[in-house]
């Protein structure tokens, strides 16, 4: 009998995968949902616990370099140097194509934020948390996502049509108001007979007739049986090679597709390398976002993985950060300027990292981390948020960035902004306890 396995019971008999596995999925769904509003809102869960001290570094804090030696170097000196922001905030170099849309105030970052999150540091607890977008998991809480329980107090939400083939639905879209499912790896290869006789059967049952039509679509399948782009295999989704012991990648690209670095792209055309990257997975669930996002789904969200950086930091980082850049400008590109301009995206990660490298060059789970915004609608082109300081006395337990305030909070600011939510709905009924303070005037 076929064994369908959540996460955590895959983790629970894959335990030798350690911990990476929460922060590197194999596939990822993406859930869609149209509303009766013109404005767009995007979410991204980065899986594996980003280190926003290394994403947005703080170099105008002194005791930052003592932190994170060599961190600065070449600062502003190039392609391989951290690209100033303000004067006290610099900008890792593989988010560097963001820069244009920083100049135009359509990327931003929130710093020193998190989740009510405390001290375990475990990422399925920290992610289910951070969907959840509650104080804690007791009670019952967590068995919807605020993202589902926002829709859930709009009248005329309808689901958009999506799949989900085989794996989970996101926590932080599952609840009772609809939405829809959609995987990357979808693929029906069905002669144009098979469809026809399919037609056929389901022709009297509309359920069935609709949901059929709807896989096609998704599958890339077109009207006639054909096969409109070829469905995404297992293989594309694997390295050609992975250590096992710590699923750290060895030859290029990781759990999610990955990066494309000098060594891998070396000998290729630039045509032949815009093609490689538009098949791997980011690009592709960046795209079909984009192009539903242009048409009447308002809301969207899916995972990037790969965010866990215990060793080897640098490369992991720049491959990781490479992949959330091609997805923001991949999903500009397929939605076209009118939508755009409606956009918010936000990207959020379930904690930060340690203030101090490891000494296998990497960081360890944290607390406070940092959040990315971009878009249309953004009042973007800063860096928000109640600086602590790195000093020692002003760590988390002496050892992590100190969370100043809570990261539901400019998520419900968001959604306040966007579609025009009550304040007190959103503190009491989508994201129950918090505070959610003083505006921080995220939207144009």
């Amino acid at each position: 009998m076929t064994e369908f396995l959540n996460r955590r019971a895959f983790l629970a008999r894959s335990a030798v995968l350690g911990c990476s596995l929460a922060a590197s999925p194999l596939l990822t769904p993406v859930s869609f949902a149209a509303a009766p509003w013109d404005n767009r809102l995007v979410v991204i869960i980065l899986r594996g616990a980003m280190d926003g001290l290394d994403v947005v570094r703080p170099y105008g804090d002194r005791d930052f370099a003592g932190h994170r030696p060599g961190a600065l170097r070449g600062l502003g000196d190039g392609p391989d140097g951290a690209q100033d922001l303000d004067g006290f905030f610099a900008l890792h170099p593989a988010l560097s194509p963001l820069l244009p849309l920083w100049a135009r105030g359509q990327v931003g970052f929130v710093h020193a934020v998190s989740t009510p999150y405390r001290d375990k540091r475990s990422h399925f607890d920290g992610q289910d948390l951070l969907e959840a977008g509650t104080v804690d998991m007791a009670a019952g809480a967590g068995r919807d996502g605020w993202l589902n329980r926002m829709l859930q107090h709009v009248p005329g939400v309808e689901a958009e049509t999506a799949y989900a083939i085989g794996h989970d639905e996101m926590l932080l879209m599952k609840g009772r108001a609809q939405v829809a499912d959609w995987s990357p790896d979808v693929g029906l290869r069905l002669s144009p007979q098979a469809v026809r006789l399919a037609e056929m059967v389901m022709h009297d049952d509309p359920l069935f007739r609709d949901a059929f039509a709807e896989a096609m679509l998704l599958s890339g399948t077109d009207a006639q049986g054909g096969m409109a782009a070829e469905p995404m295999q297992m293989q594309d989704m694997m390295p050609a090679a992975t250590d096992m012991s710590a699923m750290t990648p060895m030859t290029g690209g990781d759990m999610q597709g990955g990066g494309m670095d000098a060594a891998t792209t070396a000998g290729h055309t630039p045509a032949e390398i815009a093609r490689a990257k538009g098949n791997q997975p980011h690009h592709k669930i960046a795209a079909f976002a984009g192009k539903k996002l242009r048409g009447d789904t308002r809301i969207a969200s899916f995972s990037l993985n790969g965010w866990d950086t215990h060793q080897g930091q640098d490369r992991s980082m720049d491959q990781a950060l490479g992949r959330l850049s091609d997805t923001i400008l991949t999903l500009r590109d397929s939605m076209g300027g009118p939508a755009w301009g409606k956009t918010t995206i936000v990207a959020m990660t379930e904690f930060g990292r340690t203030a101090r490298w490891n000494g296998s060059g990497g960081t360890d789970h944290g607390t406070a981390g940092a959040m990315l915004l971009a878009g249309g609608a953004l009042k973007g082109g800063r860096v928000l948020g109640d600086w602590p300081g790195l000093a020692e006395a002003d760590l988390y337990a002496r050892r992590d960035l100190m969370p100043t305030r809570d990261v539901r909070a400019h998520a419900a600011w968001l959604m306040r902004g966007l579609f025009g939510l009550d304040q007190a709905l959103l503190e009491r009924a989508i994201f129950p306890g918090l505070d959610m303070g003083g505006n921080p005037g995220l939207l144009l």
